[in-house]
Parts: C-alpha cells; sequence; structure tokens
C-alpha cells in the first residue's frame, strides 16, 4: 500500500507530537541538580522509562497523572534520594507544559485536509487537553488510557482503536515498545517517526521486547507529512 490509500490517520501523542523527553527530562535534570546529584539525563531517562512501564501495567486504572508521581518517587529510590511528595504531584501534573516538537502543529494541518485525524494516548483526558491547544487541531477521535482503562502496549488500547469503526488507520508513533510491537500484532500497517534517530540509547520509552519492522520510517513529523500529503 502507499500512504495515501489510507483514509485515517491515528497517533501517539507524546514522544510523537508532543517532545515528552524535554518535558520528562528537564524537571528530572532539575532535580537531580537540586539533590547535586551526578547522573547523567540518559541514566534519569532510562530510570524513568523502566518505572512508567512498571506503573502503567501494574496499576492500568490509575490516571496518568498518578502514573507520574508514582513513576518519579521511583527514580528517587534508584538514586537513594527520597523524592518530595509535593515534588511528585507538580511533576504529575506537568504534562500540559511540555513543549510539542516544532514541526508537529504544521504537519497536523497539512494532514487533517486530507485524512481522519485520531489520537490514542497513555495520557489521560485533562492532560491531553493542555497538549491539545499547543498542537492546535481538532482531531476527530481521542482515546486515552483514561478512556480505555489500560495504557498500551495493552492490546486492549488497539481494540478499541480498531472498534471505532470504518477502514483501518495507519498508526503513526514514535516508540517501538508502547506502539509498534502491539500495533503490528494488531494488524495495523504503522509509520515510525525515528524521534530519537542517530541517538543512543532509548531515552524515556524501554526498548521494544521483540523485533518489530514498521512499514514507513521518518525522521520527523514535517518529513512524514511531505510524504503522506
Amino acid at each position: 500500500m502507499e500512504l495515501t490509500d489510507f483514509p485515517a490517520l491515528s497517533f501517539d501523542c507524546y514522544g510523537t507530537l508532543i517532545d515528552w523527553e524535554t518535558g520528562i527530562g528537564s524537571r528530572l535534570a532539575d532535580w537531580a541538580r537540586v539533590h547535586r546529584l551526578d547522573v547523567s539525563a540518559e541514566d534519569l531517562l532510562t530510570s524513568y522509562a523502566r518505572h512508567e512501564a512498571a506503573a502503567m501495567r501494574d496499576t492500568p486504572a490509575a490516571r496518568y497523572p498518578d502514573i507520574l508521581a508514582r513513576s518519579f518517587t521511583a527514580v528517587g529510590r534508584d538514586f537513594a534520594t527520597p523524592a518530595d511528595p509535593e515534588e511528585a504531584t507538580a511533576f504529575g501534573r506537568s504534562v500540559p507544559d511540555w513543549p510539542a516538537f516544532p514541526d508537529s502543529a504544521e504537519a497536523l494541518r497539512a494532514l487533517a485536509e486530507r485524512y481522519r485525524l485520531i489520537i490514542l494516548s497513555n495520557v489521560d483526558r485533562e492532560s491531553f487537553a493542555g497538549s491539545n491547544a499547543r498542537l492546535g487541531v481538532r482531531f476527530d477521535h481521542v482515546l486515552t488510557a483514561e478512556d480505555i482503562g489500560s495504557y498500551k502496549p495493552d492490546p486492549r488500547n488497539f481494540t478499541a482503536l480498531l472498534g471505532l469503526g470504518g477502514p483501518e488507520p495507519l498508526h503513526v508513533a514514535q516508540s517501538l515498545f508502547h506502539d509498534h510491537v502491539p500495533a503490528a500484532r494488531a494488524g495495523l500497517s504503522t509509520a515510525w517517526i525515528n524521534r530519537r534517530k542517530g541517538k543512543p540509547g532509548w531515552g524515556a520509552t524501554p526498548p521494544p521486547e521483540v523485533v518489530v519492522s514498521p512499514d514507513w520510517e521518518f525522521a520527523s513529523m514535517a518529513e512524514f507529512a511531505e510524504a503522506a500529503v
């Protein structure tokens, strides 16, 4: 199939459209500086990724601000520096402050002229509303973990996406772990927005548990939109 054969595009939001590694990493780095910890940004993100995935798996009904706070507290334990509850709560409420990637809004506006746009995101409705204001586009459907009661990579999230009806969308995402592996298992075609292209490690996402080969790969949303419009 060609990119233009799909009538709809489903998007992961955080890591794909919103720069969650900057949002998460900057706050973790500030915390580490305050506590005079000699730890790299990559080590902080790696610790965070592990704990967030575990929190999502173990407490699928928890709202995303609680997942964030729980993960932040666990990072503190990793570095023998207990996190203050107020710090953890503030971290949990920080999603609306996370920046959009510079190319996201323009790319989405161009794609909206041709495709139905869907969000399939591991957050809650309130957090996403803050991010959507930064993206500046109306999505045809928004599915969050709060709506579904589970977090990607749980297959229930992709069952919910397919349950919208109509032709299957092309799923567009950065995370191989959260999106591409379960999307492939659900039979969806995928486009990888490889925001970490050329960077070592996995950043704020765990590595995929199995080898997965997305159908398309792009380094940015701008590059994807240019190919798809």
